[in-house]
């Protein structure tokens, strides 16, 4: 039988369904309202904590799907409103600290943070920033020093098994897990007829590149994602524009190459 899901939708926030300056959502509507008509899924995936994505998920009405959380290193079930438990993360910052403290690395996390800096850092609200700072798996920061240095201070953390994924602000770190990794979970249980998967940083290659379409939002804070696999076949394609208006165009195209509209 015919999967009832004619398609999901695997989607970053920062910089793609959400504008980098204010956070709205209001260009992609049309897109969204579309989707909700036809019944597809939209899969929120982001660095985002629970608590944030939480809020974010009933303000767009997609509480009955799951979301991706701290970089795919959590999964919010559809409805969930429950906190995860923070125990994993206060083992990540011991580890973090003690490589920190061995090899002098500059590296300034959320937990270094109080909420009106990484309010200032973000853009967010102080309520918002309160969310972000309630970490269940990975801590998001910043970096002072060469390359060079850097380097060899991943390369410590790595030999603690925690990994780095850079986002379009931060550099987080992580026991590992990718949004490629919930997303072949989600599609295991959804087994939808199509996937599309958007994103607009490094943190969201595995996953762009694991749908069957993937859309590269432009970023014009960040670096050029290199060219990835499935570019040259038209599998992957790139958005001139950035954000929720790159976003919306690239969903309605996609729905109508499709003939989902």
């Amino acid at each position: 039988m015919a999967s009832k899901i004619p398609l999901l939708v695997f989607t970053d926030l920062d910089g793609t369904l959400l504008s980098h300056e204010d956070y709205s959502w209001d260009a992609a509507k049309p897109a969204l309202d579309r989707l909700a008509r036809i019944g597809a899924g939209v899969i929120l995936a982001s660095s985002k904590t629970a608590a944030e994505m939480v809020q974010l998920r009933q303000a767009m009405g997609l509480q009955q799907w799951p979301a991706v959380v701290e970089n795919g290193a959590g999964l919010l079930e559809p409805l969930a409103n429950t906190p995860f438990s923070s125990s994993v993360y206060a083992r990540l910052c011991g580890e973090v600290t003690k490589i920190r403290a061995k090899m002098q690395v500059g590296f300034r996390g959320f937990a270094d943070m109080d909420v009106a800096e990484v309010s200032r850092l973000t853009g967010l609200s102080p309520p918002a920033a309160q969310r972000a700072k309630q970490r269940a798996f990975s801590e998001p920061g910043l970096w002072s020093g060469s390359a060079a240095e850097q380097a060899e201070s991943l390369g410590q953390l790595e030999k603690q098994g925690i990994y780095a994924r850079q986002g379009g602000r931060f550099l987080t770190l992580s026991f590992g897990g990718t949004k490629a990794d919930q997303m072949a979970r989600i599609i295991l249980s959804f087994a939808p007829r199509h996937t599309i998967a958007l994103g607009d940083a490094p943190n969201d290659v595995e996953m762009l590149e694991a749908a069957d379409q993937g859309v590269v939002i432009a970023n014009p804070h960040a670096a050029r994602i290199p060219l990835l696999k499935g570019e040259a076949s038209g599998r992957i394609i790139r958005m001139a524009d950035a954000g929720p208006k790159a976003w919306n165009a690239a969903i309605l195209a996609h729905l109508a190459r499709l003939k989902l509209d």
